[in-house]
Parts: structure tokens; C-alpha cells; sequence
């Protein structure tokens, strides 16, 4: 833990009280997610990344990445709410969600995968550039994108994405000792999943959806038939390769907003202080009210609210 931030809360799995019943969602969630993307891929160095779209060809792109662990449906009750004024994709990153795994995982590596979203999805298409919103992990190919390819891209958004100072840096997640857990029944897995890093969830029904989207069937390890399991590659970050990105906020080549979570125990005072000091002076700064680390679960029609807003006025 770095310095000057707060200890991480102790909060109980959030599915686990309904016994894998999907928890009461609100009308707007239902008629969101009922927009339902094209579902594709594309090949990037050998492997197929997981593409969502919404909205027409030809529209402004927008190409929204998610964190750690995660995966492209983490956006797509988020994604139809600008779908109406933009051309709008999602990835899934090589070792999460239903993209393939790799051998070993890079900065560039991601790059490309970022820049083959954009090609695959048509997001240049208007004849313009792409603008890119990464959220969490998702920030960091973001940010090592803006820096060494800044000059093919409208701007870009680090959503609660923390770059520390060298002093505090942070070396990723704690490591993982073997394979994901097989669970025998689906209600089982749902009340093991917790979001990362630690907080609570208001929101149960977002929680579901994308914890439903985070498994995949796979046989039990005793032979007794088939379980539930986490998609993403647990030797991720074993084999992963990113440069220190501290070094790099100041040499974005491109427009750059900062948006985070008001309560986001990732955006500690030290952290906050260092990106500002090292981003450029023009940057478009703000936080999103009520809102922890995972701004899209804690409040999601803000959150997309911000980003139309944004995207609508800048760059």
C-alpha cells in the first residue's frame, strides 16, 4: 500500500445474498444492456481480441477500455447512452474477458490492440481521429498511446486511472499462485466475486451483469463434470511487461482529461498531486460525485452523462 492511502474496506461479496437470482435492475439498465452490441473480432500478433460496437459508421469514434480483470461488457450499459452520437467500441484486452491469452503481455502490445480496435470498428470513418476513454488498468495503455502515438488521436480520458509517483510506485496486483478456481454451479461463483480493489456496490444489478460476463464453463478439476470459472489469465501479470509510467505524463501528444471517482481510494492526495503537477496545465480535470474507484458501477448514469458532456466539448 502507498503512502497516504487509506486501508482498503472490508466489504462482503455483493451477490452473495441472492443465490444467483438476478438482483431488481431499473428500467434505464434494462433498456441499455437491450441495446446489444455487434459482437466480433479481430487479430492482433496472433491473437483474437474481443470487439463490441454500437452506433453507425461514420460517426465520431469513441473506444472505451476497461481495467484490470475486467472486460469489454463492463461498458456496454454505458455504450448505448453515447451510441446516439457516436460510432462507440469496447475491447476486451488480450487476457481478459473472451480475447485470447498470450505467452507474455506488453505496453505495446496493448497499443496495437488499441489501434486495431480502431481500425476494426471503423472509428476514423468521419474522416477524424479517435478519442479513447480508459478506465483503472485501461489508463495505462492509454496513457503510453497519447505519449508515443498522440499525433492519431482526437484526445483521451484516464477514468480513475492512477499513475503514483516514483516513490510510491506500484508494482500491479498480488500475484497469483496457480490456476483460476472451478466452481461447481453458477450461484456458487456469483458469490465469490468481489471487485478489486476492495469497496462496496449500491448498485447489485451491475455487479451481476458483469460477473455473469466474467465466467465461462470449464470442467471441475475432480472430473465430476462441468463448473463455472473466471475468464481472465491468471499469469497476467507474471508476463507482463510496462514501462514506468510516471515518466510519461508529461509527454502526452495529445488532449488529455483526468476524471475520477470522489471517494476513490486509488486517487489519494499524493497520487492526485503528482499527475497534476506532471500533466500538462491545460488538461480537462474533474470528479465524479458519490462515486469510489469503479465509477461506472457506483454511478453509472453519471458517469456516462460526464463522458457525453465531455466528448460533446472537448477536444
Amino acid at each position: 500500500m502507498a503512502d497516504g492511502q487509506p486501508p482498503w474496506p472490508d466489504v462482503p461479496p455483493p451477490l452473495a445474498p441472492y443465490n444467483g437470482e438476478k438482483p431488481p435492475a431499473p428500467a434505464w439498465f434494462e433498456a441499455a444492456i437491450a441495446q446489444e452490441p455487434e459482437r466480433s473480432t479481430f487479430e492482433v500478433q496472433g491473437a483474437a481480441i474481443e470487439l463490441l460496437t454500437w452506433g453507425e459508421v461514420g460517426k465520431p469514434g469513441v473506444l472505451l477500455l476497461h481495467g484490470n480483470g475486467a472486460h469489454a461488457d463492463w461498458w456496454s450499459f454505458i455504450a448505448p447512452m453515447l451510441a446516439g452520437d457516436y460510432r462507440v467500441a469496447a475491447i476486451s484486452w488480450s487476457g481478459m474477458g473472451d480475447s485470447d491469452w498470450r505467452p507474455k503481455y506488453s505496453a505495446d502490445v496493448f497499443t496495437a490492440e488499441i489501434f486495431g480496435a480502431i481500425e476494426a470498428a471503423g472509428l476514423e470513418a468521419d474522416g477524424g481521429k479517435a478519442r479513447i476513454v480508459g478506465h483503472s488498468f485501461g489508463g495505462f495503455p492509454t496513457l503510453y498511446a497519447a505519449v508515443h502515438h498522440g499525433d492519431r488521436l482526437r484526445g483521451v480520458v484516464m477514468l480513475d486511472s492512477t499513475i503514483h509517483p516514483p516513490e510510491h510506485q506500484w508494482n500491479g496486483p498480488p500475484r497469483r499462485t496457480g490456476p483460476n478456481k472451478v466452481y461447481a454451479t453458477l450461484p456458487e461463483a456469483l458469490a465469490r466475486f468481489r471487485l478489486a480493489p476492495p469497496q462496496g456496490c449500491e448498485n447489485d444489478y451491475v455487479a451481476d451483469w458483469i460477473a455473469r460476463k466474467a465466467l465461462r464453463q470449464a470442467p471441475m478439476p475432480d472430473g465430476s463434470g462441468a463448473g463455472w470459472t473466471w475468464k481472465f489469465d491468471p499469469e497476467l501479470w507474471h508476463n507482463f511487461e510496462m514501462p514506468p509510467l510516471g515518466q510519461l505524463l508529461s509527454q502526452v501528444k495529445c488532449p488529455v482529461a483526468l476524471v475520477w471517482g470522489e471517494r476513490s481510494k486509488l486517487m489519494f492526495p499524493a497520487t492526485m498531486a503528482f499527475m497534476l503537477r506532471e500533466l500538462p496545465d491545460d488538461i480537462v480535470k474533474f470528479a465524479i460525485p458519490d462515486a469510489d474507484h469503479h465509477v461506472m458501477i457506483d454511478q453509472p448514469l453519471a458517469t456516462a452523462a460526464a463522458l457525453r458532456a465531455l466528448l460533446a466539448a472537448w477536444p
